[in-house]
């Protein structure tokens, strides 16, 4: 029952909250917060007790659900493994930060507010847990939907334009996502991730492609990755801090985690030949999404606009279909959670104060300010990746992966780490050093105790991640070497054919790869190749 009570504590919290009258904000706020800390404290215990040295899914728990037309039964799974520990971890850690910095900045509809934050917390807590296909994508569904209201009642001025672009991708991908969990109800009968993880061997190339770009189109969007980028920058800008932190923290994972589970893991063939076309998406929105985010002048909008560079390194990493590419880029999706998250409550903080985002209002707030000062340095040194901080294991272990498949991307992403250092500590510069020009800004108040609190935490990770990542690289190696199993056994094999009669050894690709029509493995084969020899060989199409 401890993955269940994970996910719907939030939930109970939420219901709590609405049966009570909406003018006792105080007491509202309470019961938020300590029931998102609570579901921080089981998720931490969860956390600490997960043995990263098993494959499979732990602490799972199963029940009978309902029964679709045709007689495929759907279960309520949850299990936690290496691919999704992480990230539980993760947003179980962020929210009662997130909701600890709104109090006393959201002062109207505080009631609806508060469900709403709970009600994606168990929506994004589900997407991680979930080991049953239609439950994966309900929870994938309730998720979104909170951050729809949130950005639409407490978002900017653009707020509107903001949601409806944000609810018109989702919805498009979504969709997509729905054709492609049908088809394979339909093709397997049984909505088991794990079953069909294993049973998606039987089907060709051609098949898996299809598969996983139905279900990649709905995750590359929610990354984004580029050409899908175009709504980030918009929902993040008119979206409250607090939707902002939880967006760039938690819901642009569900998208790389999609693309690890639902689509390296469930579809490796598809994966190795559409790995290139990733890797270059990933590569291009690192320096594009760097580039994007120099030329901006709103400080909130360049944060948002770094996203697309630093995500589209976790892209790279896991189709490099390396130990250390899905390593790091397992590690990257909880660094940038963690940077990213900081910077927007960093820019949240100035702006409650000087009530502007425009870079060049700022300048010199570090005098009035040092302490925020201190705090904005270490985020951005953590973002740039600087070594000692976590941003720099991950990059690190992503280029090297990368490097093994394709030093060009590679080298790519390199220039990538140089571009992001620029507008950072531009931005940065901007913000905190010169001359106080705008008297305004001498009247700037310096963080509070609740801001020191809600960011020590984040900022404690962020260095202990850095110092010793193994203390989190090794909770999910496990699980993705079991990927890179899956993975090699289906790459094409080059097998030496030896002809009856003869002493000549002719090469044979492609024999033993899922689809290819070849023969079924020889037991015993260590990666499911196949191994034919004599009057079999002309049997193989070559």
């Amino acid at each position: 029952m401890s993955l269940t009570l994970l996910t719907f504590l939030p939930l109970a919290g939420a219901l709590a909250i609405v049966a009570l009258p909406g003018h006792k904000t105080a007491l509202l706020r309470a019961i938020a917060l300590g029931t998102t800390l609570v579901t921080a404290v089981v998720g931490v215990l969860i956390y600490a007790a997960f043995d990263g040295t098993q494959v499979g899914a732990q602490m799972g728990e199963t029940a009978s659900w309902f029964v679709l037309p045709g007689g495929t039964e759907v279960h309520y799974r949850l299990g936690l493994d290496g691919l999704s520990v992480l990230m539980v971890g993760l947003t179980s850690v962020l929210m009662p930060v997130v909701l600890l910095s709104t109090w006393g900045h959201v002062s109207e509809r505080v009631k609806e507010f508060l469900v709403w934050m709970l009600v994606m917390e168990t929506g994004m807590l589900g997407v991680f847990l979930a080991l049953d296909l239609v439950l994966f994508y309900v929870f994938w569904e309730v998720s979104l939907i909170p951050l729809y209201f949130l950005v639409g009642i407490w978002g900017g001025e653009r707020r509107l334009y903001a949601t409806v672009k944000f609810f018109l991708f989702t919805l498009f991908g979504s969709l997509v996502m729905m054709i492609g969990v049908i088809a394979l109800l339909w093709q397997f009968d049984t909505s088991d991730v794990v079953v069909l993880s294993d049973r998606a061997a039987e089907l060709t190339t051609g098949q898996q492609i299809w598969y996983f770009l139905a279900f990649a189109l709905a995750f590359s969007i929610k990354v984004p990755l580029i050409p899908f980028h175009t709504w980030l920058a918009d929902a993040h800008t008119e979206a409250p801090t607090s939707g902002s932190v939880v967006l760039a923290g938690v819901l642009l994972k569900m998208g790389t985690y999609g693309l690890l589970r639902f689509g390296i893991a469930m579809f490796p063939s598809a994966a190795i030949e559409l790995a290139p076309l990733f890797m270059a998406l990933g590569a291009i929105g690192i320096v594009y999404g760097a580039l994007l985010s120099m030329a901006q002048t709103d400080l909130k909008r360049l944060v948002a606009c770094s996203s697309v560079s630093h995500l589209g390194y976790v892209v790279l990493g896991m189709f490099s279909l390396t130990s250390a590419g899905l390593a790091g880029g397992v590690l990257q999706m909880v660094n940038h959670g963690l940077s990213t998250g900081l910077l927007f409550l960093l820019v949240g903080m100035v702006y409650e104060r000087r009530h502007t985002r425009a870079l060049d209002q700022f300048g010199g707030i570090a005098a009035v300010m040092p302490i925020y000062a201190v705090f904005l340095m270490i985020t951005v040194l953590s973002s740039a990746g600087l070594p000692g901080l976590n941003g720099f294991v991950g990059e690190y272990l992503i280029l090297l992966g990368a490097f093994e498949r394709s030093p060009l991307w590679a080298v790519i992403g390199v220039s990538g780490v140089i571009l992001g250092a620029v507008y950072l500590l531009m931005a940065t510069r901007r913000v905190l050093w010169g001359p106080i020009v705008h008297e305004a800004n001498r009247k700037l108040s310096d963080v509070n105790l609740r801001e020191v609190v809600l960011m020590v935490p984040m900022i404690a990770l962020v260095a202990w991640i850095g110092v010793a990542p193994n203390t989190f690289l090794h909770k999910g190696q496990a699980s993705l070497d079991a990927v890179l199993q899956k993975i090699e056994g289906a790459r094409p094999r080059v097998v030496l054919v030896e002809p009856a009669g003869t002493n000549e050894k002719v090469a044979s690709e492609g024999v033993g790869r899922p689809g290819t029509g070849s023969p079924d493995a020889v037991p015993g084969s260590p990666l499911g190749g196949s191994v034919i020899s004599g009057p079999a060989a002309p049997e193989t199409g070559r």
